[in-house]
């Protein structure tokens, strides 16, 4: 879970930079087509079948998780700012809790309550809703795309529970679904040109391999082994991350009410993970 929050947390700066050189769904289709591609590879190189999971809900978690969610996240960046679209994306914890409960019967405990409240007062110091966000249109999308994420993520956990299927075969089939989704649509909707240079295939290579590749197959090693409660509000040290490294690398600053956003959250964190101070 880590590892994921951090390539994830530095992903948001990179998705950001790559759109002066290339228009947002021709990238993500580039991005998870590419990084399908190094999954594929990882399964015939450790010897693994390359039989898709059960086919349909493949399908759908490809279609939420992977088209939807980063297809939406990439159209928003166009007129949001990399950090408030990282944020409203991260409200996927709190959809997925409702959707978790809905559709597995994951009722959440009063300490994952107050883990989710703590969290959501974190974030809104962070966000600061009562401040300009960006467009409305670029608003509405990224939250979207956070609904989209926690359908899959939902739809993911499920597959786990009935088929147990193998994580890195699961991984690669969505990410292709997805990757073909994305592409499809970047063929029918008009962009700028791709133009091809060190900064956009750098920031293309690391999109691919270690942001989409790696870090999605470490988070279905995740939502296998935590619940989707646990899981979903563990994912949001993602935006702490992402302001904590915009402050070091881009020197920007974050209000002491965002430094206070970020504590909540780090409290909800710890809620939720049920880490408890003991007594011998």
């Amino acid at each position: 879970m880590l590892v994921t929050i951090v390539l994830w947390a530095y992903s948001w700066i990179v998705m950001k930079q790559v759109l002066a050189y290339a228009g947002p769904f021709d990238f993500a289709a580039l991005r998870y087509l590419l990084g399908a591609a190094v999954l594929f590879a990882a399964l015939l190189l450790s010897g693994r079948s390359l039989r898709p999971p059960p086919l349909g809900p493949t399908i759908l978690i490809g279609l939420c998780q992977t088209a939807a969610f980063q297809g939406l996240e990439q159209w928003a960046l166009l007129d949001g700012g990399a950090g408030h679209v990282a944020l409203l994306a991260y409200t996927m914890p709190f959809w997925a809790v409702l959707l978790a409960w809905l559709m597995l019967g994951d009722r959440p405990t009063p300490r994952h309550w107050l883990g989710l409240a703590l969290a959501a007062a974190g974030l809104l110091c962070i966000i600061e809703p009562w401040h300009a966000m960006g467009s409305v249109p670029s608003t509405t999308l990224a939250i979207t795309g956070g609904v989209a994420w926690a359908a899959g993520t939902v739809l993911t956990k499920r597959l786990f529970q009935r088929h147990a299927p193998d994580v890195l075969s699961l991984t690669a089939w969505q990410m292709l679904v997805g990757g073909v989704a994305l592409g499809l649509i970047a063929l029918v909707v008009p962009q700028r040109p791709i133009v091809w240079n060190l900064a956009f295939i750098g920031g293309l290579a690391y999109s691919a391999v270690l942001a989409s590749a790696a870090a999605w197959w470490l988070w279905s090693i995740v939502l296998q082994r935590l619940s989707t409660t646990v899981a979903s509000v563990a994912s949001l040290g993602v935006p702490v991350l992402s302001v904590l490294l915009a402050w070091l690398v881009l020197h920007e600053r974050p209000s002491p009410l965002e430094l206070v956003g970020i504590a909540f959250v780090l409290l909800g964190l710890l809620a939720v993970s049920g880490v408890q101070l003991r007594r011998r």
